[in-house]
């Protein structure tokens, strides 16, 4: 049996770069993952994209932070990853004034943090962007459940966009998080793939170390949980979900991509942009396309996901035909196209759609989870953050009663990771969808 000193559970793109950071530290590092390599889990169907709007001061200040990582990505990492390299998408991140988003709050967050933003009016947002209408449809609705959608005529016209000129996407998750993996290599870490860890063993309230469903055991006084739409799964092997006032649980999504609307390359010109009076949001993509999402207004049901393991990939017609026909409301010249292209993912969804990072009712057992679709920005943050978390409780801090802060590396911004705690109330200030 190898004993190291952590042990990650989960090698996407969050349990990828805690390991990387921790190596760092000097920590004896094991990535494991229950498929074929880094990042070809969930975090392979990330969207992937960088925006600072969020509805919490920290969610913005964990995001803006993470801007720095991406524009440095090189650099972070030092190392070149012969695979190739992931590249951040510097375009842009607009956040429509709309009824269905608080932008008032956002702003007030921005100034806050201080993220650089730019407010457009109307008159600005059609000058940059003019295949967008000004329309109002508010509330988001879906074709199936509304005989009128066709025929509905705008109630009304947008207020103009929040501008942030840093925010944008990386072009490829997946070579992100080998990218990572590999950064992380470098420092020692070691890596076991197509293993599925089947006992959290302990020795009392402390974590022991795991069992992988091999047989093969291995020791270490830390283990982090970041499995991603497994999480769920692995607390309950560890015994901690008991222990904590926000849970976790899987829930399936579907993201589509449409041609750019004919005259207009949205790959070259396009800005990433969320759009809640449409109830979508969407970005550049390759081959002159436009990703779409859904920001989970309240007509699109949340679909629970019992076996993390099995679970419909494939798109359906009505959540295409919904999210789809929501964007061509906002690019009218977009139409309807008629071939039907995107895919089926997980989030790994918190109870109030904020992450959980933080350590566990079992000494030595942590958590990194609940990110809800939208932690992919904030990854490399999160493996700092986490790092500092893990070797101060590690020396002696009680996090539960002495919350860690962590000043960060670039912005120099306190983040108090209090703020992420297991056993905090239900946040009402989260938009309760991926918007976080």
């Amino acid at each position: 049996m190898k004993n190291y000193d952590a042990i990650i559970i989960g090698a996407g793109v969050i349990g990828s770069a805690i390991a990387f950071e921790l190596s760092k530290k000097g920590y004896a590092v094991l990535s494991i993952d229950k498929n074929s390599d880094a990042g070809t889990g969930s975090t392979a169907g990330s969207c992937a994209i960088v925006r600072a709007h969020y509805s919490t001061y920290e969610g913005v200040a964990m995001a803006y932070e993470g801007f720095s990582y991406f524009a440095k990505w090189n650099n972070y990492l030092g190392v070149t990853d012969p695979t190739g390299m992931a590249r951040y998408m510097n375009c842009g991140s607009v956040l429509l004034k709309t009824r269905g988003h608080d932008y008032q709050k956002v702003v007030r967050n921005y100034e806050a943090v201080g993220v650089p933003y730019e407010d457009w009016d109307i008159d600005e947002l059609n000058m940059k962007v003019p295949i967008y209408t000004k329309d109002s449809y508010w509330p988001p609705s879906r074709p199936e459940d509304d005989p009128d959608y066709w025929k509905e005529t705008p109630v009304g016209t947008i207020d103009g966009a929040l501008y942030v000129a840093e925010a944008g996407y990386v072009d490829d998750p997946q070579l992100a998080t080998h990218n990572l993996i590999h950064a992380a290599k470098s420092h020692g870490t070691q890596t076991l793939y197509d293993r599925r860890v089947t006992e959290i063993r302990r020795d009392g309230d402390t974590v022991k170390g795991i069992t992988l469903d091999d047989g093969q055991s291995f020791d270490a006084a830390v283990v982090v949980n970041a499995a991603g739409p497994h999480s769920f799964v692995i607390n309950r092997l560890a015994g901690v979900e008991e222990g904590m006032n926000i849970k976790t649980r899987a829930i399936r999504h579907e993201v589509h991509h449409v041609p750019s609307p004919t005259g207009f390359d949205f790959e070259q010109e396009g800005i990433q942009t969320a759009d809640a009076d449409n109830g979508v949001y969407f970005r550049p993509c390759k081959n002159n396309t436009i990703l779409v999402g859904s920001e989970d207004p309240k007509c699109d049901t949340a679909q629970d996901v019992e076996d993390p393991d099995d679970f419909d990939r494939n798109i359906t017609d009505v959540q295409w035909t919904a999210q789809v026909s929501r964007l061509c409301r906002r690019i009218p010249e977009l139409a309807m196209p008629e071939e039907k292209m995107g895919f089926a993912e997980l989030y790994d969804v918190s109870d109030d759609w904020i992450p959980i990072y933080d350590k566990s009712d079992l000494k030595g057992f942590y958590l990194a989870v609940g990110t809800s679709g939208n932690q992919f920005k904030n990854a490399p943050v999160v493996g700092y953050v986490m790092s500092e978390l893990i070797d101060r409780c590690e020396k002696g801090q009680d996090h539960d009663r002495d919350p860690v802060k962590v000043t960060s590396v670039y912005k120099k911004l306190e983040l108090d990771m209090g703020f992420y705690s297991r056993k905090r109330e239900i946040n009402k200030d989260s938009s309760f969808s991926v918007n976080g």
